[in-house]
């Protein structure tokens, strides 16, 4: 008999790829509802930003067409975001509730480039997202989001409220400094800005935030481990060996505080403009699988060097918003989709 219980008992099977449970053990299937031979129901996802999401609903449509009577079947998609489950001795954000530290060992190997284009990624996926900007003394995330001429005055109280662009909530050192100024401060200094920009803007309700920051394993690196249970840290680097073997110093540092999510690839090859089929190996080949196969960890995704990636940057508009359809912005969504896969199964998995 076509009802809602055999729906569900059909569905039993069908699993997150991902997490390896079954969809109805994780209430990922609801509002079940049988009319005649048409059955629909709806799957709520762990992220808006599910890289299976179309692999999911076929084999929900699938093993529901196996029931006998049913003659079609429709499937909405919603998702609700899981939140990072907190630590006795880390402060969370209230209503944030995941935050990504996206790190480097070296600089400039494009860290800064990653996380704001993963930022703007998640946000046109359908996530609440913000960007904290923890490199004080060489704040980029301004630039990168068009946000130059903007200066934020904290109030009476000394919160601050968040720029935005691109979908995107933005806190910047930047934001509060002359364009020309230095930040010359000592390590207390910097934890004090950085624990602000943690817990004294109004963040609102985020879904992720994404933590840019600076090169190695310093103060601020320590502050946000230390002071906030993070859903991970990503660590990007070129394949050249040289940003490779201060990758894993910074990986080790984060292997000690949360979960690596994994490791991003950046500048993997070039793709001159004028020869689209070609690519060339200027840092390197798959020195980014090699370490992360060696470490036991993600390899993420790989982006090409195109010079659009930098003018995208340079203009103010992040190259999957500029360019979406060039293959360095569909290798940046694809990794922003993994991590935040990987941040649902770190939060469902505790």
């Amino acid at each position: 008999m076509l009802n809602t219980n055999a729906v569900l008992e059909v569905l039993k099977p069908v699993q997150d790829p991902e997490l390896q449970k079954s969809l109805v053990e994780l209430n990922m299937i609801r509002n079940i509802q049988v009319d005649g031979g048409l059955v629909k129901f709806t799957v709520v996802l762990t992220t808006p930003a599910c890289p299976l999401r179309e692999f999911i609903v076929d084999e929900c449509k699938q093993a529901v067409k196996t029931l006998p009577g049913v003659t079609d079947v429709e499937v909405e998609v919603t998702a609700e975001i899981p939140q990072q489950k907190g630590l006795p001795d880390r402060q969370g954000i209230d209503r944030v509730k995941n935050i990504v530290a996206i790190s480097s060992g070296k600089g400039g190997v494009g860290k800064s480039t990653v996380a704001a284009n993963v930022a703007v990624a998640l946000a046109q996926l359908g996530a609440k997202v913000g960007l904290l900007d923890a490199d004080i003394y060489g704040p980029n995330a301004p630039l990168m989001f068009g946000l130059s001429d903007i200066r934020l005055v904290p109030t009476e109280d000394g919160s601050l409220e968040p720029a935005f662009n691109h979908g995107v909530k933005i806190v910047s050192m930047a934001f509060l400094i002359d364009r020309d100024q230095p930040v010359i401060w000592r390590g207390p200094m910097l934890n004090g800005i950085i624990r602000q920009f943690l817990y004294q803007v109004n963040w609102g309700e985020l879904d992720y935030l994404i933590v840019d920051l600076p090169p190695g394993t310093g103060d601020a690196q320590l502050t946000l481990a230390q002071a906030v249970p993070m859903a991970g840290a990503v660590i990007v680097t070129t394949p050249q060996a040289v940003a490779l073997a201060d990758a894993r110093k910074g990986l080790r540092m984060f292997e000690k505080f949360t979960t690596v999510l994994g490791v991003v690839e950046n500048m993997s090859y070039f793709i001159p403009p004028d020869m689209p089929d070609k690519q060339y190996d200027i840092f390197g080949s798959d020195g980014g699988e090699k370490f992360a196969t060696e470490l036991g960890v993600t390899l993420l995704g790989r982006i090409p060097l195109e010079i659009p990636v930098r003018t995208g940057g340079d203009n103010g508009i992040p190259i999957v918003m500029s360019q979406p359809e060039s293959a360095s912005a569909k290798a940046l969504v694809s990794i922003a989709k993994s991590i935040a896969g990987k941040v649902s199964m770190v939060a469902l998995s505790q």
